[in-house]
């Protein structure tokens, strides 16, 4: 069984930044794409930014510019840097992982809160 493991996650002002990581327990070369997801309450789970094993990446509108997704297959480990947080960055934010070259894969984190004070 794959486990994803998000950390990083707290409380920032507004114009801050935060660095979320995603360990998982299986070496993330064997996943074709990752990502990572938020879902706000009340709201939909969107996919915030993802990564292809070639590094080809993708980003919603709304954080274009601000947050990048990166990979270190060598750590087994999956980033987002998140910079110029904006209160509607507030949010759970997910891990997520498959074997295919679409998103969302099969294996999910449990999820890291992210808070954005204005």
């Amino acid at each position: 069984q794959v486990q994803l493991v998000e950390s990083g996650g707290g409380l920032v002002q507004a114009g801050g930044s935060l660095r979320l990581s995603c360990a998982a327990s299986r070496t993330t070369f064997s996943f074709n794409a990752m990502g990572w997801y938020r879902q706000a309450p009340g709201k939909q789970r969107e996919l915030v930014a993802g990564i292809v094993r070639a590094g080809s990446t993708n980003y919603a509108d709304s954080v274009k510019g601000r947050f990048t997704i990166s990979r270190d297959n060598a750590k087994n480990t999956v980033y987002l840097q998140m910079n110029n947080l904006r209160p509607e960055d507030t949010a759970v934010y997910y891990c997520n992982a498959g074997y295919q070259f679409v998103l969302p894969g099969v294996y999910w984190g449990q999820g890291t809160q992210v808070t954005v004070s204005s």
